[in-house]
């Protein structure tokens, strides 16, 4: 009071002491030989109901956090490393980035690594919510916790500590269950009026009852019921609990929410936009076909190709570099390579001077072939993705083109379905040629395609639908797909992406499957529903409460009684979200 401020405490500790104070006073005033009335068990039945409330709000957070505690329990003690030519057996904290770490089968993984030889089925599924083994081969990345199934793999080093991915998850998680989102702090801006209010009800009792009966010991008592029923402790816990079982839940079923707002955003979604390559397919492309400039071979196209894609980490270059190694092509020395943003590469390859990209790019240096445009329009209208090669020194002309195609991702066309059963509407922002990314569109049933958008362009996409009006979700996985993650009004990144992706986003999908998006929204959903239904029921309480209170219709006990009541409503039906599963069709 001497701060200025009111909460639910202020109510019961003024209730309880009103109570306790005039009780001491009446038990010292009595007449000798006189039992007077006496309320300390009032005050003693109040002050347990308020802490059974607690009791069962921190139960529900101690449930919640059994994920949290289980995830912190899957990393192993101690690795089996290689060092100085022998192998021994470490404490974890002594393993550093680069180390080769031994897993044997049936031993969980105890670092983030890079399998560097050996093949197994690992067990992610306390981390993806994935019930079955993945195959990993080398070159295949491994999460410390998971558990390596049948093959003995040796594993690269490549995070430890807090970088590690499973400490990530830690934080992310106790982010979200501490953090409060935009309906709680209108709960908290109401409570510090509704607490005066409840205060001069109380004063306005006391002061009606003394007037009208005389007794002071009757005006008091009608004060303290007012005080104890408006307590707004279910006000209090309508909100964290939820949010706290909520994302709990997501999380064992391998949706991680960073914050509660952006828990509380997404139930709100009107339009879900995907990023293709790596979202919506499997990001695995693979080069199909090779259309040689007259004058060329498609061996001389892929190797210059080749050559100037081993300075990329794009995906388009894995798969140029994989078919010259299937197809025994020598690759040359690369020289200046450079990443042209959303077009392309350049570089230096046998002295001359290359490009390899899109057609946008080929226009920008003023390069054009009727014929090889013809062939790049029937490539793409049949789903491929379309690069062009160029040389740009000493000559200037279009050596020729290089054909990718992607597997559309077996759960997308479920994903889509399932959020036009929500209603929600799904979009494409896409990089790709428009045939390419039309032809994936037409397959999974996509509303809208945005197609030919450089990274920066998404974003603008992002807020061009907001601007309709709509609440946009944003999915996506690679760097270049940040600036739109954090523009959308829900940002959704696969963990299957990049560091960037899922520091930007709000949600993280543990598994590269897109019907987690629309799992996603019905846990928001859900969760906004139990917090709005705790909200109602503890207003619904106070105002049928207080009035009986006020007319003496309610005892201190009956009045504490209810309160909790209110609590105990509150918080069992938020823990009704604990049986929450994800819809797999």
């Amino acid at each position: 009071m001497r701060a200025g401020t009111g909460n639910m405490d202020l109510l019961v500790a003024l209730g309880t002491s009103a109570a306790w104070g005039l009780s001491t006073y009446m038990l010292l005033t009595a007449d000798p030989g006189m039992e007077p009335h006496l309320y300390y068990e009032a005050s003693a039945v109040i002050i347990a109901f308020v802490l059974l409330g607690k009791w069962l709000e921190s139960r529900a957070k101690g449930q919640t956090a059994a994920a949290i505690r289980a995830l912190m329990g899957l990393r192993p003690d101690k690795a089996r490393i290689h060092r100085n030519g022998a192998e021994v057996e470490v404490p974890l904290a002594q393993v550093g980035i680069g180390d080769v770490v031994i897993v044997r089968p049936g031993e969980r993984v105890p670092v983030d690594g890079r399998i560097v030889e050996g093949a197994s089925s690992v067990d992610e599924s306390m981390l993806t919510g994935e019930p079955l083994p993945v195959e990993k081969t080398i070159g295949a990345k491994v999460t410390g916790g998971s558990i390596n199934a049948d093959g003995l793999l040796a594993v690269e080093t490549t995070a430890i500590g807090a970088e590690t991915m499973l400490a990530r998850i830690i934080r992310m998680v106790e982010g979200a269950q501490a953090s409060k989102p935009p309906i709680q702090r209108l709960v908290d801006r109401v409570s510090a009026v509704f607490v005066p209010i409840v205060l001069l009800i109380a004063l306005v009792t006391f002061g009606a009852w003394w007037a009208v009966t005389g007794n002071l010991e009757t005006a008091i008592i009608t004060a303290v019921s007012v005080l104890v029923i408006a307590c707004p402790c279910a006000l209090g816990l309508a909100t964290p609990t939820a949010i706290m079982v909520g994302t709990g839940a997501a999380a064992r079923h391998g949706i991680l929410i960073k914050d509660a707002e952006a828990l509380e955003r997404a139930h709100a979604v009107t339009a879900v936009a995907f990023d293709k390559t790596g979202t919506l397919t499997e990001g695995r492309p693979r080069v199909t076909d090779i259309v040689p400039a007259p004058g060329m071979t498609g061996a001389e196209v892929l190797r210059i190709a080749a050559a100037l894609q081993q300075g990329s980490e794009h995906p388009l270059a894995d798969a140029v570099r994989l078919r010259a190694a299937h197809d025994g092509v020598a690759i040359g020395a690369l020289r200046a390579f450079k990443a042209l943003a959303g077009r392309g590469v350049s570089g230096a390859v046998d002295g001359r001077s290359v490009l390899l990209g899109a057609r946008r790019l080929m226009v920008e240096s003023g390069l054009a072939d009727a014929e090889l445009e013809a062939d790049a329009g029937a490539l793409e209208a049949s789903g491929r993705t379309v690069s062009w090669l160029a040389e740009v020194a000493p000559e200037k002309r279009i050596l020729g083109l290089v054909a990718f195609g992607d597997t559309v991702k077996e759960s997308a066309r479920k994903a889509v379905r399932k959020l036009h059963e929500q209603g929600i509407e799904a979009l494409m922002v896409t990089g790709d040629s428009k045939g390419a990314a039309d032809a994936v569109a037409g397959t999974l049933g996509i509303d809208r395609v945005f197609a030919e958008v450089l990274p920066g362009e998404k974003a603008t996409v992002v807020a061009t639908l907001k601007r309709e009006g709509k609440v946009v979700a944003m999915v996506g996985d690679g760097i270049n797909d940040a600036p739109a993650l954090a523009a959308a009004d829900v940002g959704i990144a696969m963990a299957t992406g990049t560091d960037v992706a899922m520091h930007t986003a709000g949600v993280t999908l543990m598994r590269g499957d897109p019907i987690l998006v629309g799992s996603a929204v019905d846990m928001s959903r859900r969760t906004y529903a139990k917090i709005r239904q705790g909200l109602f029921w503890a207003f619904a309480y106070n105002v049928v409460g207080i009035p009986l209170a006020a007319l003496g219709y309610l005892s201190p006990v009956l009045a504490g009684a209810a309160m909790a009541l209110s609590s105990v409503s509150v918080v069992a039906n938020a823990l009704t979200l604990r049986g929450w599963t994800p819809r797999s069709n």
